[in-house]
């Protein structure tokens, strides 16, 4: 018995039900907070649809998958993936690994149009970065044969139909009916080899299911006919399936245990059933989980196209868009995503977070990863009257201060240094801590305190040179402060992100009602000049993440080359620094 839909009662029950809370690492919560049918007991989920056939073809499963969890990843290759999709990879692999078991990376690869090769490439560059290894790469296009007769087998048992209506026709949710749902079947058998013939112009045809969706729609459309290239199999086919068709009997083909998808796929749960059920094959059972969004962005495909075609950001990895590619870029360690992701937890709520909760896990990374070092974002000249050496002096300093034992670096000490502008003041206030005509200020490593003792203006009456003297630091002469300088520093082109959106979200007419394009940020994006030691300007490549100290977190960027050095601001140390 074939089973074409799901009540509510039965769709509010194969939800994901346990509510799981959040965990530290993807592998806790994959282990302790997620608990999802065993392999082969599918038939124990609620709402699965059991046939005469079901446990034949659950053991035959078994046999293949010897009783092992397979789950895939199956993303477009239309586009750079984003956040949202390091949680659907985390889950997927994730769930996988702590089972010992598989999970393949499937390009979902049935529409031409819009796939290009470095969405191939940047997909897997992705995954890997993440930490994931595929047990095996896969393509939709791999069963495009398959999938064909799979078709003609459902015309033939009088599941599916040729239909002439237009998209404009069949959209929405109350279209009015086919004219041709009951045509005979031999007559759907010609023209469906006639559609793959290339007998039909484009919209002329398409092949339809007989099946109603959970929220009513009716006979979501199997193949579609597209005179395009395909980047695998050429001008092999003119017809191509859809994500409603392909989907499921791709899992089904794998033997995939878990398919896992985001709450919106739960309206196609009932058609992935019904045609694995209808063409008498192995069925693997759905899950969905909530999405997870982000305030102050968008993540949408088209829009993100939008953004750089109008030159506000300059590509898919710009780090102010929230696309993989762009947070590696912007420096944020993948450990530090699959730890978000954990701590999301997985439930069937859709999940909208601030970004402030992904700089937490940024800062918990960086803080034990990225090394220290004195970098001056808004130098001020300090001149040392009484350096009291005939040559530089080279300094050793650890890499973290809280743990010596982890390394050290060398930095250059001299008469002429640079220290932030913000670290003097000419007239002193109470709460003022750092360096005043009237108030010593010590130097961070150095093991001095230097003390004003004359300012240097321009014409303009701006501070060119602060003359000071310098004295030991001791139980005696204590400054209230320390702060970080620069001797002899490299120049470096340092860029500041701020949020690409004014509002949290810049999709919602009521919050933006001139479209998201208009709520863009002006000040996003900052580029200054910085001041940092030679030792590290020499010894740094893209992607390298380092403290600036008392500044905030920083990464090399890939501009980076032929002597030209550019680091972005990755996040502030503190989570209120630097808001919009």
């Amino acid at each position: 018995m074939i089973i074409s839909s799901i009540s509510s009662e039965q769709q509010k029950n194969i939800s994901l039900t346990n509510e799981s809370t959040s965990a530290l690492t993807i592998t806790e919560l994959m282990k302790t907070k997620v608990h999802f049918h065993k392999p082969g007991e599918n038939y124990k989920t609620e709402g699965y649809v059991v046939t005469p056939n079901t446990h034949k073809l659950l053991q035959e499963h078994l046999k293949i998958t010897d009783g092992k969890v397979r789950t895939r990843f199956p993303p477009e290759p239309n586009g750079i993936l984003h956040i949202g999709h390091a949680k659907a990879i985390n889950i997927n692999f994730g769930y996988a690994a702590v089972h010992d078991g598989l999970c393949y990376l499937r390009y979902d690869d049935t529409n031409p149009e819009k796939e290009e090769e470095k969405f191939f490439t940047g997909i897997r560059d992705m995954v890997e970065w993440l930490g994931y290894k595929p047990a095996k790469i896969t393509h939709s296009s791999d069963y495009f044969m398959q999938l064909y007769n799979w078709a003609v087998k459902l015309i033939k048992k009088g599941f599916a139909y040729v239909c002439h209506q237009s998209n404009k026709d069949i959209r929405g949710f109350n279209p009015p009916p086919s004219p041709w749902r009951d045509r005979p079947i031999e007559e759907n058998l010609q023209l469906f080899e006639d559609m793959k013939d290339g007998l039909f112009e484009e919209g002329e045809a398409t092949l339809r299911m007989k099946v109603t969706l959970e929220e009513g729609k009716q006979d979501p459309v199997a193949y579609r006919i597209k005179y395009l290239p395909h980047h695998r199999t050429g001008n092999q086919w003119c017809i191509y399936p859809t994500y409603d068709f392909t989907h499921c009997l791709c899992d089904s083909i794998e033997n995939i245990t878990h398919s896992l998808c985001t709450k919106e796929f739960q309206s196609r749960r009932s058609s992935y059933y019904w045609l694995c059920n209808a063409l008498d094959i192995y069925c693997p059972v759905q899950w969905e989980y909530g999405r997870l969004n982000v305030n102050y962005t968008v993540v949408s495909k088209r829009k993100i196209a939008k953004l750089i075609e109008e030159g506000i950001v300059c590509d898919w990895d710009d780090p102010r868009l929230f696309t993989l590619t762009a947070l590696r870029r912007r420096g944020f360690p993948a450990e530090a995503i699959n730890n978000f992701c954990a701590q999301m937890g997985i439930t069937g709520a859709q999940a909208v977070i601030d970004p402030a909760i992904l700089e937490a896990s940024v800062r918990d990374i960086l803080n034990i990863t990225a090394v220290r070092h004195m970098v001056v974002l808004d130098p001020i000249k300090v001149t040392i009257n009484n350096f009291p050496h005939s040559q530089v002096l080279k300094l050793s300093v650890p890499n973290f201060p809280n743990a010596p034992e982890r390394g050290h670096h060398e930095i250059t000490f001299d008469k002429v240094l640079y220290i932030e502008a913000s670290d003097f003041r000419e007239i002193d206030e109470k709460s003022f801590r750092r360096l005043t005509p009237k108030q010593s200020v010590g130097l961070k490593y150095a093991g001095v305190v230097l003390t004003v003792e004359s300012i240097e203006k321009n014409d303009s009456g701006n501070i060119t040179n602060i003359i000071v003297k310098q004295e030991p630091v001791s139980e005696t002469n204590k400054p209230k402060a320390f702060i970080h300088w620069v001797s002899q520093p490299t120049l470096t082109s340092i860029r500041l992100y701020e949020r690409l959106f004014k509002h949290k979200n810049p999709e919602d007419p009521n919050e933006v009602p001139n479209g998201f394009l208009s709520d863009i940020n002006s000040n996003s994006k900052k580029e200054i000049v910085g001041y940092l030691d030679a030792n590290l300007a020499n010894a740094v490549k893209p992607f390298d993440k380092f403290q600036f100290e008392r500044v905030g977190f920083f990464s090399v960027d890939p501009d980076t080359k032929h002597g030209k050095l550019v680091f972005n601001r990755t996040v502030t140390l503190k989570e209120d620094s630097g808001k919009v």
